[in-house]
């Protein structure tokens, strides 16, 4: 009989590509068989030609791009000199996960399916197209495939005699098995982020360690957002970027969701653990130190600020020792449940630990190494670099806008990043923050005489200001940019900077403050108006226009 083995590669930019990923894993593991769920980056691509069974499930992210964790596979499979009978031996399916608001909808599920085809690979199935915009999202796609695609796949590799699919009620062993130390156990000694000068470019996985320098507001306290220009110094980290790039920031929870969490599963913070896989072959979290403390895990690594998925709740069913929360988590986990579950979760925004209130005898009867599979990991956050090396050597700074908003839910729903990094007083003491740099999407022109309009309100100003100031240090003068913002008094962003260019002749700048008057004012009524230089510049100076929000 042939092996029954599959393998399941995801790229994800969000985390929805890998959960559905390991939804797919769990669902293999019930009809016995041998799976693999992997990043498509972290996955050996040349051995895709000695692979059986693969299913392929990927999100698409901005216009039609893979997401960061497939880039490299992306590459490899579009190379004009892959045989076109590679993969002649491969029966794949592919699953996209996109959004139809998007002109280029699931562009790289479709793609992929594609290639694959003319790689010789044999379809199980047309690629199925999962749509955020749906009522009830991708799984009103999903589900429906995946009971075809298991069909399919079942009918290839039945299953052995005498053995059954493992019913769904019953519990699958978690991914990893946690063994506590005892109290007396030697500590390691060293803290978790050594800011050292670090073997290569600090990266997701050896993010620098780089010191806050300052953390100032620069919108009027009177102002309804508190937006905020903050400085990182990341000399011996051997980073280097360019006006457009982006850094990427590991964010962790505040103590007192963490203290809460704890006690609402009775946890205590400062034991110490290591992780044993429970499948040989399964890697261990690469961002997690071994040994670790509870409190190092929560703080750290698990998203419990995050909304929680449907897989969330599906897992928590089976720890739930009181029939009315197990038959709420039940419906929750169930196809016919998802829109109350998109009332209950998605449309208020609820967070993982207020789900986790909301059940409290399931909660304390989670088994902590079971935390890993129920909880994702705290994803890095982007921001767009707002200064240049050229005008800042060895300083990176950002100016972000502090995410708090009201929805149903009495206590007000904040951003995890910006309020941790708000919170941070550089002048308390030695403040590191994880981060690296990422190449980003916009690249400025190389020719001085090339000139830019740069279209930037709000916050969309940052990369802006990080190209100006690279500019203007290379002596550019045709530097045009357009920004809006409420009132001039209140969140008018690096005021005196733009002023000072302006009368030195390095900078055109047109401003549009849209509460400053009665009839309001935005940024395209300012194109409007002067669109004849405009126009000037892109028609006899071959001018580049940049757009940020």
């Amino acid at each position: 009989m042939a092996e029954r083995k599959l393998l399941v590669l995801f790229g994800s930019q969000t985390g929805t590509a890998q959960d559905t990923a390991e939804r797919i894993g769990r669902e293999a593991k019930r009809r016995h068989f041998q799976c693999r769920v992997e990043a498509l980056d972290s996955y050996d691509v040349a051995n895709l030609i000695n692979e059986l069974l693969v299913v392929f499930v990927c999100a698409t992210t901005g216009q039609g791009d893979p997401p960061d964790n497939m880039k490299m596979f992306w590459r490899f499979l579009f190379r004009k000199n892959l045989p076109p009978g590679s993969l002649c031996q491969l029966d794949y399916a592919v699953l996209g996960l996109g959004d139809s608001s998007y002109p280029k909808f699931n562009f790289v599920a479709k793609k992929l399916h594609k290639r694959v085809l003319q790689l010789g690979g044999n379809p199980l199935l047309p690629v199925a197209l999962g749509d955020d915009q749906h009522d009830l999202g991708p799984d009103a796609v999903v589900d429906p495939w995946l009971l075809a695609l298991w069909d399919k796949i079942l009918a290839l590799y039945p299953l052995a005699p005498g053995l059954e699919i493992i019913s769904p009620d019953v519990r699958l062993p978690p991914k990893y098995t946690l063994h506590y130390l005892a109290e007396d156990c030697p500590q390691p000694d060293g803290g978790l982020l050594q800011p050292t000068a670090p073997r290569a470019a600090p990266s997701e996985l050896h993010p620098f360690a780089a010191r806050m320098v300052s953390n100032q507001r620069v919108t009027a306290e009177s102002h309804f957002q508190d937006v905020r220009l903050i400085e990182f110094d990341v000399t011996g980290s051997g980073i280097t970027f360019r006006a457009g790039d982006v850094v990427m920031i590991q964010p962790q929870n505040c103590p007192e969701d963490v203290q809460q969490f704890c006690q609402l599963l009775r946890l205590d913070p400062d034991r110490r653990f290591v992780l044993k896989p429970t499948e040989p072959g399964t890697s261990l979290p690469a961002l997690l130190p071994q040994p670790c403390t509870i409190r190092h895990l929560v703080t750290h690594y698990l998203d419990i600020s995050c909304v929680p998925r449907r897989s969330f709740f599906e897992l928590l069913s089976y720890f739930s020792t009181n029939e009315l929360e197990r038959e709420k988590l039940q419906e929750f986990s169930s196809a016919q449940g998802q829109e109350e579950l998109y009332s209950y979760c998605n449309r208020p925004r609820r967070t993982t630990l207020e789900a986790l209130w909301d059940f409290p005898h399931t909660t304390c009867a989670i088994p902590p190494e079971y935390l890993l599979d129920l909880i994702p990991r705290i994803r890095p956050r982007a921001f767009s670099i707002a200064s240049s090396m050229l005008a800042h050597p060895d300083r990176i700074q950002i100016l972000m806008a502090v995410v708090r908003y009201k929805t149903r839910l009495s206590k007000p729903r904040r951003g995890l990043c910006s309020t941790w990094l708000a919170s941070l007083n550089p002048e308390q003491g030695d403040v590191r923050v994880p981060l690296w740099v990422k190449k980003g999407g916009m690249k400025f022109p190389d020719d001085p005489d090339t000139p830019v309009i740069m279209i930037g309100p709000g916050t969309g100003v940052a990369p802006f200001r990080a190209a100006i100031q690279e500019r203007v240090a290379q002596g550019q003068r045709g530097n045009c940019l357009f920004f809006g913002c409420r009132q001039k008094s209140k969140d008018f962003y690096c005021q005196a900077e733009w002023e000072e260019l302006v009368t030195k002749g390095f900078l055109t700048l047109f401003t549009a403050f849209s509460r400053d008057q009665e009839e309001k004012v935005y940024v395209q009524h300012r194109i409007q108006e002067n669109r004849r230089l405009v126009w000037e510049l892109l028609s006899s100076r071959s001018a580049h226009v940049y757009l940020a929000g």
